[in-house]
């Protein structure tokens, strides 16, 4: 009996989604530059037909993976309350997404940082330029609403701490101290103390070493 358009929508999706997986891993453990499809195709199953089928490349099945994270970024426009509820849901999304996604985080770090990939962050990127605008002004709300005197640098300061934030935990996992981090950023921004701990790993604060 034929399969149904909707089942093979389906499969399609099933097979795409598993080949963005493969390369996503294979990604974050050879880097960009050193993986190749044919390790992408082999380790999602999948023949090297497939996967050009549905990606021009390897640039475009990493442009898909950063689409993808920044369209997770986005997240913070549907954060409810108050400015101070909506600062510290801002934080704590930043912080989890930092934590439960390393790979895909490595890789959007690595494309940035790196200039033989830089333009390819900056196409995707520029792609979501709209989008990324209602994210830097939903900041920008917060911070007006806080009275601060300039709203657009205080929105710029937030993302580049919280970036960085991201680098040192994506070189320094086992050894970041996430939770006192976190605490140190509501206070900095005079938040109420959070009642609960992050649901993520947080080593004691020590010193800062990458484990072999």
């Amino acid at each position: 009996m034929p399969r149904s358009v909707a089942t093979n929508q389906q499969m399609r999706e099933r097979s795409r989604e598993r080949i963005l997986s493969a390369a996503l891993e294979v990604f974050a453990e050879k880097g960009y530059e050193a993986a190749s499809i044919s390790e992408v195709t082999a380790r999602a199953g999948v023949s090297r037909g497939l996967v050009g089928y549905y990606f021009a490349s390897k640039r475009d099945l990493a442009a898909q993976l950063l689409d993808r994270w920044l369209d997770g970024i986005a997240g913070i426009l549907d954060i409810p309350g108050t400015a101070d509820e909506r600062l510290a849901g801002m934080i704590d999304g930043a912080l989890m997404a930092a934590a439960m996604t390393l790979p895909v985080q490595r890789l959007a770090i690595s494309l940035m940082m790196q200039p033989s990939t830089h333009g390819i962050f900056a196409e995707v990127e520029t792609e979501k330029s709209d989008r990324m605008a209602l994210v830097e002004d939903a900041i920008r709300k917060v911070f007006a609403e806080r009275g601060a005197a300039d709203p657009a640098v205080e929105e710029m300061l937030l993302r580049a701490t919280l970036e960085g934030v991201t680098v040192k935990l994506a070189i320094y996992p086992e050894t970041f101290p996430l939770e006192p981090i976190r605490r140190r950023l509501y206070a900095g921004y005079g938040l109420p103390e959070p009642k609960d701990p992050l649901p993520v790993p947080s080593p004691p604060v020590h010193r800062l070493r990458a484990k072999p």
